[in-house]
């Protein structure tokens, strides 16, 4: 169906444009963590895993050491430490996250970071993040298949338990949030070991 085709041929592009290759399999040291994550043993770069602000990604690590690797999400990991959702995270799942760069989270009304980094917002918080998070693997090719069953929009539940659109277009890959803020998808299928990490340019809002 012609459909389908496009919508596979426009998520495919949108994680070529966007991505980086990470370049040639190699060791390389584990991450810098903080006392409430363990140090991972030294991984494997994967030839087809995309870079994140210029970071190479790991597939055989996990979620939270591959976000705590890349500089746009530095804002985005202090979050999840502060919301307690590092074990989660790092759980087997597997889990697809949207992850919302420190971009994203600075064009936020200011001191809505700040406030939700508030010990007394730490549900909150959680809410939100979880909101980004959607249980299984979903890859550009599952997304595209899901879209076009959808005629053009996949509806997907999250951990939260809100939803999320997600559409591909001439212009990419977008992900609409229940209040109707619209993301773009600037890196896709960044392969993780428990999962996949899709990374946005807005904050989804339950």
């Amino acid at each position: 169906m012609q459909t389908n085709l496009l919508t596979l041929a426009l998520i495919s592009a949108c994680a070529l444009a966007a991505c980086t290759p990470a370049g040639n399999a190699g060791t390389a040291p584990a991450p810098m963590t903080d006392a409430s994550m363990e140090m991972p043993e030294p991984a494997t770069i994967a030839n087809d895993n995309p870079s994140v602000g210029g970071a190479a990604m790991y597939a055989d690590r996990d979620i939270v050491d591959n976000a705590v690797n890349s500089p746009d999400h530095t804002t985005l990991v202090a979050a999840v430490q502060a919301a307690g959702l590092v074990e989660t995270l790092k759980s087997p799942g597997p889990f697809t996250v949207f992850a919302p760069t420190n971009a994203a989270f600075e064009a936020l009304p200011a001191g809505t970071v700040e406030g939700l980094l508030a010990p007394a917002m730490k549900d909150d918080l959680a809410a939100l993040l979880t909101y980004h998070v959607v249980a299984g693997k979903l890859d550009a090719t599952t997304l595209a298949a899901q879209i076009a069953a959808g005629d053009g929009s996949a509806t997907l539940t999250t951990v939260a338990g809100g939803t999320l659109a997600v559409k591909a277009d001439a212009s990419g890959v977008t992900v609409t949030d229940d209040n109707g803020n619209v993301a773009n998808v600037t890196v896709a299928d960044v392969m993780q070991s428990n999962g996949v990490i899709h990374v946005v340019d807005k904050v989804l809002m339950p």
